[in-house]
């Protein structure tokens, strides 16, 4: 829908003109200077809003200076910026006409100073103009950086048009592609006989497109040869770029508008043949929902410092985001690569100590923390037990076939059976107690698997035979049963905690008070660990014994050795020594940085929502935590008293009303906005990761990013294509991708008439 300046006698709308539409301030003193320059009558008992979302007003009402640009992206306004260009005369010449925008009724006295100011601005703009102009002669470097003047609008020519035009459907064939998830290359040049020449996908859409009846691109390319390419490939990726950017600028502005916003990184994945890291962003919007959308890849870099200065500046700098409203930041990670992102947390609470570390919502706690733990054997056995749930995934029948193994086992406890074949059918890799399913599992794995590999009939093909015995050689592996028995026994410590941090509000809340106890308890394990490693090896060594696998020290163990064995060493001391040690250390300090004393004290504020204040009586005292968001607060000297009268709004409720149970429901109440400080709270602290969103329709962006990644080959992934898929109902303007790519590429707006194909590279090159 086009935007429509509100100015007096302007009929100016964003499809017809080129310039940039700004919206009403929300700071009501400024909007209020706002509505009183622009003399509508009919604007004046409109809140501010009401204004700022209805009404815009487009750039040729403000002073050049007020103006900034600070990218080709985004044209915006100074923070005092304030319209005083306004024609509130011209509609007197007709007096007879009915106009939509009601000008306030002016004096006479009122219009002869109007027309005498008109006249006197008029003048000092030209003379302005003649002392740039000669500013000019004199001095024909421009200055970068400066502020650009304002353009003016001058008519295009047929050839301007015709350019603009051929631009904007090259960038909806690209668009297209992204959104329907179409890779750019088509058939492998090396699959083709030599001398077949064959069109890649978008050329083949660009001339479907020319026989569908588009008449700009069948004029511009009618004279073309056969075996000529209609877009370089340079030019594919400058335009997929700008197609990218500005994707991504409609989010960010929502992120800006909403202030306060948390990071969250997923596992890093391979984009054709180079490693990044896919970054989200948690925001409030306008409507009050708690949103999580993907924003792009960052390149990863092995060195975690490097790393950390790469993703503060591409977060700060090329996507303008202010890292002082940051308020959370949480990352997903590989096995391998927590200890690299711990350290670009780090760095980040150095400069903003309000960017809370956090769990993110979408992990359970016991698989990252085990995806954290620094020893190898922890490594391979996450990377075995994730090839396993990928095989059985990849085949029905395989299912099947652990199905029947399952019930044969299980024939005398049909209940634990049947849970164990669901648990199958599910992604049971990423639950709380990953682990302790393994243990049960084994058997069954271990059966299906050797029935498969030793199988010689036609039932199964050579690629699951083939991995049917690599994995059934990889599980019965004593270093494996052993990696996983201690790994199930250290983390039934924290499963109950993990569960009810994925859990409702009040669970968060009372898991926060239970951290105490948890670590008590793994303190207490780690003082008696002998004792209770024995029983963890006890435990591990009668699992191997049921599956025929010999008790024994690893063989690359022995190989290093090099003849200098130590007799006295025992696999049971091995393995506490090289596990059990260092996997309970590394939870307990993990633990604690994770939930550091600033992180508690944010979740401890979740007493705010109402059902959380009824489970405790409606005595609590959130005054004491909410601190250190002082700053955040629009009033924080009256903190106090509003929390006093939200406790006391809940306590003396009528009957028929029920407490709202999450953060969600209590942003949407009628009358929150009664109660700045409270809403103020709320909104921030939903933006911390360790929360979930409530509403699934606004945390689409990691489910989005999880199924381009599963439905696209790595050769043909694409981090500008990526963002168009992901971000597939984010409205997109083509005339600012058009006018963008004319600003940054001028030379080559002439277009030379089409690049070889095959010679494109000599061509450059030459």
């Amino acid at each position: 829908m086009p935007n429509f300046c509100a100015a007096p006698n302007c009929t100016r709308k964003s499809t017809q003109s080129d310039l940039a539409f700004f919206r009403f301030p929300r700071d009501p003193a400024r909007c209020q200077r706002w509505v009183e320059n622009c003399r509508r009558a009919d604007l004046e008992d409109k809140t501010p809003d009401q204004l700022n979302k209805h009404y815009r007003l487009c750039a040729k009402h403000f002073e050049t200076s007020m103006i900034c640009r600070s990218s080709p992206y985004r044209t915006v306004l100074r923070d005092n910026a304030v319209p005083t260009i306004f024609d509130l005369t011209s509609h007197l010449n007709n007096p007879h006409s009915r106009h939509r925008k009601r000008i306030k009724e002016l004096s006479e006295d009122e219009i002869r100073t109007l027309k005498q100011q008109k006249i006197d601005d008029a003048f000092e703009r030209k003379q302005a103009t003649q002392e740039s102009n000669e500013n000019n002669e004199q001095n024909t470097v421009s200055e970068e950086g400066g502020e650009e003047q304002e353009e003016k609008t001058v008519p295009l020519t047929l050839e301007e048009r015709e350019n603009k035009d051929y631009l904007k459907s090259l960038f909806e064939i690209l668009i297209l592609m992204g959104k329907q998830n179409i890779p750019l290359d088509g058939h492998n040049a090396d699959e083709l006989p030599e001398g077949i020449f064959t069109s890649d996908n978008f050329q083949a859409l660009l001339e479907y497109r020319i026989n569908g009846g588009d008449e700009v691109l069948r004029k511009r390319f009618e004279m073309t040869a056969v075996n000529l390419e209609y877009c370089s490939k340079t030019q594919q990726k400058q335009m997929l770029e700008i197609c990218e950017n500005c994707i991504r600028e409609e989010t960010l502005r929502e992120v800006r508008d909403s202030h306060f916003f948390s990071i969250v990184t997923d596992e890093v994945v391979d984009i054709a043949g180079e490693e990044h890291l896919p970054v989200l962003v948690r925001f409030v919007d306008e409507s009050h929902n708690l949103r999580e959308e993907f924003i792009g890849f960052l390149p990863y870099e092995a060195d975690p410092e490097i790393l950390a200065v790469k993703f503060h500046a591409t977060i700060t700098e090329k996507w303008g985001l202010n890292m002082e409203y940051c308020r959370g930041q949480a990352y997903i990670v590989s096995s391998g690569f927590a200890s690299k992102m711990k350290v670009v947390a780090t760095r980040l609470l150095e400069k903003y100590p309000q960017a809370v570390y956090t769990l993110c919502s979408s992990c359970a706690l016991n698989v990252w923390l085990a995806k954290s733990v620094p020893v190898v054997g922890v490594s391979i056995a996450l990377g075995t037990i994730e090839e396993v749930c990928c095989l059985f995934n990849q085949s029905p029948q395989l299912l099947v076939e652990l199905d029947n193994t399952i019930s044969a086992l299980f024939q005398d406890n049909n209940e634990k059976g049947n849970e164990l074949k669901k648990i199958c059918r599910s992604q049971w890799t990423g639950r709380h107690d990953t682990f302790e399913v393994l243990v049960d599992l084994l058997q069954a794995l271990v059966l299906c698997l050797d029935a498969v590999s030793s199988d010689f009939s036609v039932r199964w093909n050579n690629f699951i035979v083939g991995r049917a015995f690599v994995l059934s050689s990889a599980l019965t592996d004593f270093d494996f049963i052993v990696t996983i028995v201690i790994m199930k026994n250290v983390l039934s410590f924290t499963r109950a905690f993990g569960k009810n941090l994925q859990g409702q509000t009040s669970d968060v809340f009372f898991a926060a008070g239970s951290l105490t106890a948890v670590l008590h308890s793994l303190n207490e394990v780690m003082e008696n660990i002998e004792v209770y490693h024995e029983f963890w090896f006890e435990e591990a060594t009668n699992l191997a014994t049921k599956l025929d696998v010999q008790i024994k020290l690893p063989g690359k163990f022995l190989r290093a050795q090099q003849g200098n064995f130590d007799p006295d060493m025992t696999s049971e001391n091995y393995y506490k020594e090289i596990l059990s040690v260092p996997t309970v250390e590394h939870i307990i300090q993990e633990l604690k940085d994770i939930f550091s004393e600033q992180h508690l004290k944010a979740l401890k504020c979740l007493s705010l929502v109402p059902s959380v204040m009824g489970q405790l009586k409606f005595n609590t005292s959130e005054e004491h935590h909410a601190d250190m968001f002082k700053n955040d607060l629009p009033n924080p000297d009256t903190l106090s008293a509003e929390l006093h009268c939200w406790r006391i709004k809940w306590k003396h409720r009528g009957k028929d009303i029920e407490l709202p149970a999450t953060i969600y429901e209590a942003l949407h109440l009628p009358d929150i906005k009664f109660f700045p400080n409270v809403y103020a709270l709320l909104k921030v602290l939903c933006l911390l990761p360790v929360m979930k969103v409530e509403n699934e329709k606004y945390g689409l962006g990691r489910k989005r990013l999880k199924a381009y990644l599963k439905n696209t080959l790595t050769g043909q992934r694409s981090s500008n294509l990526a963002l168009l898929n992901i971000n597939i109902d984010i409205k997109h303007d083509l005339d600012l991708m058009v006018d963008t790519y004319i600003k940054l590429y001028p030379e080559k707006v002439e277009f030379q008439d089409c690049i070889p194909s095959n010679n494109s590279e000599v061509t450059d090159n030459a």
